[in-house]
């Protein structure tokens, strides 16, 4: 009965020896850098680098480009407000043409005349 349980146990740390050996190659296999999973790993880790890089620069720009487009909307509220100052201003001045009729304006435009020169009186007769 010892022999048959020698028997017995030998070949099962024969098949544990086995097994561990195929799942050291496997393994072996799986984290290489070069073929296996370990090379996909790294290029992802490196994708995931670059990308976290331009992530942040991108931040960087939108903030900047953020904080440029909130003082140029500052600067164009103040004209905004000035120029509603000038307009509110403009309609308390008095119209120019106060107490004159439309005629009297038009009258009053200036106007520009040409006139030809005169004709010597040899000239005409040749």
């Amino acid at each position: 009965m010892n022999l048959i349980a020698d028997f017995l146990l030998a070949a099962g740390a024969f098949a544990t020896a086995l097994y561990c050996f195929i799942l050291a190659r496997r393994l072996k296999r799986f984290t290489t850098l070069e073929t296996g999973m370990g090379g996909a790993i790294a290029v992802l880790s490196a994708q995931v680098d670059d990308m976290t890089k331009a992530l942040e620069k991108a931040r960087s720009t939108a903030n900047s480009s953020s904080s440029s487009l909130e003082d140029q909307v500052r600067r164009a509220e103040a004209a905004s407000a000035r120029l509603e100052l000038m307009l509110a201003s403009l309609h308390d001045l008095p119209p120019e043409t106060e107490g004159q009729t439309e005629a009297d304006a038009e009258d009053r435009r200036l106007r520009f005349v040409r006139r030809r020169p005169e004709r010597s009186p040899l000239r005409a007769a040749e």
